[in-house]
């Protein structure tokens, strides 16, 4: 029996009040709590040796030396340089090409399974052959037939493809570590059509139970991303897992990435299609190794910071990029377009999320300017792959410095799973960084409704603006923060659409001119050590904000930006590295690298 000290009524008492208060409202405000979120990291968009087109073009690390990277283990580049992250990643999609997954290795060893078609044959000769002068000009081919659907039938064996797909899921699973580390399921489906990209990531919730029932949607079906909804929701339908689809780089759509009329039909988009598209497609992948679309200086030509790593020379094919293109291919002006849309059809079918991802063909996700592999295997680092060439569609260079050393995506989540963070982001709780992991929330305060990034806002019963509560807190291995601004697209009454940038919270004594401009916060970077001070900015950034233009009946959308002060950019550390001169005028050496939120919808 215990003993315990005999207390007094009033003791009694104060002991019963103390206890009754305690269970109806724990002192610590986490007790109990299930929805507790934090920031998590991660790329959705990486390819091994196991893509087409990747191999091709050299690598040779697999999806293992992918996951071990990711979650922080030291590796050996294809070209056997020691390579690894300042700091782990939380999570990694390995997204190989669905489309002759596995195949270019064969092609390469010279599997015999293979070397029925003379195509291949060739291909296994001149890739071989890695003396060749015209080594790029085959890569380029094997590329170009990967994403026109011209690869040889012989590629798409459904056997060898079964077979590579359960091996692709096995390991997968092998390397999922709930809580710690998550290895996400996915793939790429690759559609250019003509050259045009309309590419999607496809993402599980689910392990290889599920993903498993069926096999990956390809090219070889269908171009029409249409088709690949259709496929989701078999899949859905089958296996009672859950997917999702994340579009990237509409800066080589050549216009259509983001159309009013259905680039298949030509006709005006149907309610049917906006309804299709905002259900399987919750996120763009806004930033990444092939350009930057959240906006182009065309578009918004009042925003100073548009044109950031613009990317907009034509498609996979060379096909001229023209001015009446790019209004359909940038996410800023896409999001716009959704609430005319919306008012038209029913339904936004750009009411997307933001991410950012690399993109990159190395099986090395690396995102940080200092730390930059490239996006093929054979623009690893080297003293020349600045000036060499990354790539050759129809005579257009693309040259090696214009690669972007971006991005990763930010996840809000409940938890390191596959669950949580499938869940966050179809709730569209997700940021893009070009590669700094600062952190930023970006929350809506609206008479009783209260949401996060993502989320929704309805009328209230007053006409007051929303209160958007925004916080930014510098990347620790990284620098400090210039501003933060707050990107406002609506829709008038006669149904014209808008957009304005407002400088919201900034580091530093300066002041908005009349036109709501903000100075330069200064620039401390020094070119010959790629090196800068963390001497100006500040370390966090945080603000309530009100829309001093709102108006209660137009519809709008909300995002932040935020942007660090001015770094060296990767071709800085390679010359210093390297002890290069950079001569060439066109080359950027300094970057100002920048999160963006996913939006907040106003809908009255």
């Amino acid at each position: 029996m215990l003993n315990r000290p005999l207390l007094s009524v009033a003791g009694l008492a104060l002991l019963v009040s103390f206890s009754t208060s305690a269970v109806a409202k724990p002192y610590s405000p986490y007790a109990s709590t299930e929805d507790s979120k934090r920031v998590l990291w991660g790329d959705t968009h990486l390819h091994t040796t196991l893509s087409l087109d990747a191999r091709a073009f050299g690598v040779e690390l697999d999806q293992e030396a992918a996951y071990r990277f990711a979650r922080g283990e030291q590796v050996t580049s294809t070209h056997g340089e020691a390579v690894k992250l300042a700091r782990p990643l939380d999570f990694l999609v390995v997204s190989d090409h669905s489309d002759a997954m596995g195949t270019m290795a064969e092609i390469i060893s010279g599997n015999e399974s293979f070397m029925t078609d003379e195509k291949v044959v060739d291909w296994n000769k001149r890739l071989n052959d890695t003396t060749a002068k015209d080594i790029l000009q085959t890569r380029m081919e094997v590329m170009r037939a990967l994403t026109n659907g011209s690869a040889p039938e012989i590629l798409f064996d459904s056997d060898f493809f079964a077979t590579t797909w359960q091996n692709y899921l096995q390991v997968a699973d092998q390397y999922n570590e709930p809580g710690r580390f998550t290895a996400m399921i996915g793939y790429e489906w690759t559609s250019s059509e003509g050259g045009d990209n309309l590419h999607r990531n496809v993402l599980y919730r689910d392990g290889a139970a599920k993903a498993g029932v069926m096999l990956p949607y390809t090219v070889a079906e269908s171009f029409n991303p249409e088709g690949l909804w259709d496929w989701m929701q078999r899949y859905e339908d089958a296996s009672q897992g859950q997917v999702l689809a994340i579009a990237h780089n509409g800066n080589i759509s050549n216009g259509i990435m983001f159309p009013e009329d259905n680039p298949v039909t030509g006709k005006p988009l149907s309610a049917e299609y906006a309804k299709t598209r905002a259900r399987w497609e919750p996120l763009y992948e806004v930033t990444q190794i092939k350009g930057d679309t959240e906006t182009h200086p065309m578009l918004s030509p009042n925003d100073e910071f548009a044109d950031y790593e613009t990317w907009a020379r034509g498609n996979f094919e060379g096909v001229p990029k023209t001015d009446a293109m790019i209004p359909f291919e940038y996410a800023r002006a896409a999001l716009t377009r959704g609430l005319r849309l919306d008012s038209k059809l029913g339904t936004n079918p750009y009411q997307f999320g933001m991410i950012g991802s690399t993109d990159s063909h190395t099986g090395l996700a690396t995102g940080d300017e200092d730390n930059f592999f490239g996006k093929m295997s054979y623009m690893e680092p080297r003293p020349g792959r600045w000036d060499g060439v990354l790539g050759d569609t129809g005579g257009q260079l693309t040259m090696g410095w214009e690669q972007t050393a971006s991005g990763y995506a930010a996840v809000w989540a409940t938890d390191n799973t596959r669950e949580a963070i499938f869940d966050a982001m179809m709730r569209r709780e997700t940021y893009a960084t070009t590669g700094p992991r600062m952190t930023v929330q970006f929350d809506a305060v609206h008479g009783k409704q209260q949401v996060p990034m993502g989320g929704e806002l309805g009328r209230s019963r007053n006409s007051k603006a929303p209160v958007f509560k925004v916080s930014a807190w510098k990347d620790p291995l990284s620098a400090n923060l210039d501003r933060v601004q707050i990107i406002k697209g609506w829709e008038n009454a006669d149904g014209a659409t808008q957009e304005k940038v407002f400088n919201v919270v900034w580091a530093g004594d300066r002041f908005l001119d009349a036109a709501g401009k903000l100075p330069a916060v200064g620039n401390t970077v020094d070119i010959k050590t790629a090196s800068y001070r963390n001497s100006i900015g500040a370390s966090q950034l945080a603000v309530d904000w009100q829309d001093p233009e709102f108006d209660a009946k137009q519809k709008a959308y909300y995002y932040a930006r935020v942007l660090e002060i001015p770094t060296p950019r990767w071709v800085a550390y390679d010359a210093m590295r390297f002890n290069l001169t950079i001569d060439n005028p066109e080359v950027p050496l300094i970057t100002q690298e920048r999160a963006y939120t996913s939006p907040i919808w106003y809908t009255p």
